[in-house]
């Protein structure tokens, strides 16, 4: 098990290049180093998170290639105080380059205020191991209902 204060990984741990990358998307993003996190996906990325039309990607198309995971981190990651990665299963097969980790993320504003998002994070890595494509399963409404006021 990986443990930080930001990660918690009670998941399966082996070797594995979409799981490995995705440990370190979530440790760039709790770090908040965003030149970090642009190094773990590849020039042409593309992220959807939440997938489908949002009030970050109101178009649902996802965010593409490294000036659209900037326009995202400026928007969805960069205004948040702290993130809680807590990871209790990942499923990644032997000989693919994708995993999928089930979870949460609790968020902490500024003001002290929370929430959290349980979702499903599905990463493809290319072979250079860097994300290709990351979409992450939530429900916006389901994330809302957790607010507490700070």
């Amino acid at each position: 098990m990986i443990t930080s204060e930001a990660i918690r990984w009670n998941a399966p741990n082996d070797d594995h290049p979409a799981r490995a990358a995705s440990q370190r998307s979530y440790s760039a993003v709790a770090k908040g180093d965003l030149a970090e996190w642009l190094t773990v996906y590849a020039e042409d990325a593309v992220l959807e998170d939440p997938v489908g039309p949002s009030m970050f990607d109101p178009e649902g198309v996802g965010h593409r290639g490294h000036d659209g995971l900037t326009a995202f981190w400026n928007t969805a990651i960069a205004p948040i105080a702290t993130f809680e990665f807590e990871i209790d299963d990942s499923f990644a097969n032997p000989g693919s380059n994708t995993c999928a980790n089930v979870g949460r993320i609790t968020t902490s504003f500024p003001d002290g205020s929370r929430t959290t998002t349980d979702l499903v994070m599905v990463y493809v890595v290319g072979d250079d191991g860097r994300v290709r494509s990351m979409k992450a399963y939530w429900e916006p409404e389901r994330t809302m209902a957790t607010f507490t006021k700070g």
